[in-house]
């Protein structure tokens, strides 16, 4: 019985929480799968092509149901959440999603969702797509910057909490970042992600006139 691209793409998620994006490669793949690497190679011509395939499975859950005549900043919000949560769901996720720039079923429809908000509420072309791929960055940006602390992941890193001393040592020559300190190394992800989406949905408020 042939495989299926379905199968390919599940097994290289499988792969890649088990041993991360450097672990994926079509050789395991087709290991793991117990297949000829030909037979592979048939659904996903290059490791760029099954990059998108996975990238794509990944956010198939996100702006599924959000409601058509919601506002843009609550359309914006729930995006955002959705596809942070499901970049999050893998080991290293974002990493697979990250400057890929598919052209999928799913990635096409999630911005569409997303562009339609802003040009629904008056965005330009530009402020609408501009505005759609800032939102991404910041998503992504910052889901790397939680599975780096994700013990799920990396059961060897230190979390922000854990270098205070590190932190302090340099104390006298940075005395802003000491007077900030607890709020740097505050471990409240939600609440970060949430104060982070806001300053940048305020400002991107402002544009959606250009």
């Amino acid at each position: 019985m042939r495989i299926q691209r379905d199968q390919v793409v599940q097994a290289a998620l499988e792969l890649l929480d088990e041993a991360g994006l450097e672990g994926v490669t079509m050789r395991k793949l087709a290991q793991r799968l117990n297949i000829q690497a030909p037979s592979l190679y048939w659904h996903f011509a290059s490791k760029q092509a099954l990059l998108e395939g996975m990238a794509d499975a990944l956010i198939a859950p996100v702006a599924r149901t959000v409601a058509p005549q919601a506002r843009w900043e609550e359309v914006a919000t729930t995006v955002a959440a959705e596809l942070r949560r499901a970049l999050t769901s893998r080991r290293d996720g974002a990493q697979v999603f990250a400057g890929i720039y598919a052209v999928t079923e799913n990635v096409l429809r999630v911005s569409e969702v997303l562009m339609g908000a802003l040009r629904g509420a008056g965005a330009s072309s530009k402020s609408a797509s501009w505005g759609c791929f800032s939102i991404l960055y910041y998503v992504l940006g910052f889901a790397m910057e939680e599975q780096a602390l994700d013990p799920r992941w990396n059961p060897d890193g230190v979390g922000l909490p854990q270098r205070r001393e590190e932190f302090a040592a340099f104390a006298p020559r940075f005395p802003h970042v000491l007077a900030t300190l607890e709020a740097t190394l505050d471990p409240d992800l939600e609440a970060r992600f949430a104060f982070g989406l806001r300053c940048l949905l305020t400002g991107l408020g402002t544009a959606l006139e250009c």
